[in-house]
């Protein structure tokens, strides 16, 4: 289930650039192969990703993001979906 939710997570942030040639999973986005996600490298895909949201998320403060840690932030710093305006009042 992990793996769905990071492939669609790193597939939305990556959304804006369908097209290119962009990493599509943790693997691909995880340069260095040391099993986390610097900033910079996050960055590269996620460029709204502040700082301070980054730290947030790396519980461990290791300076890297472990798949889980990625998932704990998802929900918070994605943008929302928009919502549907409302019907007219009959």
């Amino acid at each position: 289930m992990h793996k769905i939710a990071l492939s669609l997570a790193v597939l939305g942030l990556s959304a804006g650039a369908a097209f290119a040639q962009t990493p599509t999973s943790f693997v691909d986005v995880d340069t260095d192969a040391n099993g986390e996600l610097s900033f910079a490298e996050l960055q590269l895909i996620w460029t709204d990703l502040t700082q301070d949201e980054f730290d947030g998320a790396d519980a461990d403060a290791s300076g890297g993001l472990t798949p889980d840690e990625l998932n704990s932030l998802q929900p918070s710093t994605l943008p929302a979906t928009p919502e549907a305006p409302e019907a007219p009042a009959e």
